[in-house]
């Protein structure tokens, strides 16, 4: 093989070798899919069997994701006309002021459920190093602007329906036993907690049903058939998906719709519409 021919070989292989990187980088991060499943509730009021419960999780509108994507996955989410909207928080990365006014550039467009819409916040919702009050409360401010309730470590009825809502593991105002002291056994509940690893925690005063939790982003990146390399939890087992906690409880992880950083392999972006069921 002579010299040209052994470059051009090089620059080809090169050129086969980058294209996952291509796709990892401009792609993935923006092949948002609608994940649909069913959500059987202990209790339901009968007028909401059957009824749509959206999830949306860890949207992080800031300097490192373009949120143009995100306002344009907020309207093909609108237009599923969802009956609940939750959100299990990290609403923005915050790295400066300006990330609260890209936020207020977003939040007309942040989708709503016919009958109500509630969240919880993240770590990131916290500013920097997790531990910025006047963060949190801008961001619920323009959240509930949008008639989004926060829930801080309290509950939330809507049609019958009780939410639960703990506040961040990992912010200042962690206080989960403040929201799980209202659980009634009596009436249909579903729990909001931002980080996974909470469910490990003896603060559930006994609680069955389902727990919706994002942080995860489902590792953001791993190899086909395996199991994602990295993960922001103690527990390892917290990924995505539907997970059984084997004491009547159910763990739901939504792989996130934003980005911390614009890159995605083989863990697409999500939005959960659940189906609710009597039981």
């Amino acid at each position: 093989m002579n010299r040209k021919k052994f470059l051009k070989g090089l620059a080809v292989l090169g050129g086969i070798s980058a294209i996952p990187g291509i796709y990892a980088w401009q792609v993935e991060p923006f092949w948002l899919e609608f994940v649909k499943h069913k959500m059987p509730v202990k209790n339901l009021p009968k007028h909401l069997n059957g009824k749509t419960l959206m999830q949306i999780s860890d949207v992080h509108i800031g300097d490192f994701f373009d949120f143009q994507y995100i306002i344009d996955s907020f309207l093909e989410a609108q237009a599923f006309h969802p009956d609940f909207v939750v959100y299990t928080g990290d609403f923005v990365t915050y790295h400066e002021p300006k990330n609260l006014e890209q936020l207020a550039e977003v939040i007309p467009h942040f989708p709503t459920g016919k009958f109500g819409s509630v969240g919880i916040l993240g770590n990131h919702d916290y500013g920097i190093e997790y531990k910025e009050e006047h963060v949190a409360q801008n961001i619920i401010d323009q959240l509930e602007s949008r008639n989004i309730k926060i829930l801080r470590n309290e509950s939330h009825q809507i049609e019958g329906l009780n939410f639960l809502g703990i506040d961040d593991y990992w912010g200042i105002n962690f206080n989960p036993e403040e929201a799980t002291k209202q659980y009634d056994p009596e009436i249909a509940n579903i729990a909001l907690c931002h980080n996974p690893d909470v469910c490990d925690l003896n603060v559930w005063n006994n609680y069955k049903g389902w727990i919706l939790s994002g942080h995860t982003h489902g590792g953001q990146c791993k190899p086909p058939f395996l199991r994602a390399p990295i993960l922001p939890v103690e527990n390892k087992r917290y990924d995505a998906g539907i997970i059984d906690l084997y004491d009547g409880r159910m763990l739901y992880i939504n792989r996130a719709l934003g980005c911390l950083r614009q890159m995605r392999f083989n863990v697409r972006p999500e939005i959960t519409i659940f189906e609710l069921e009597s039981v």
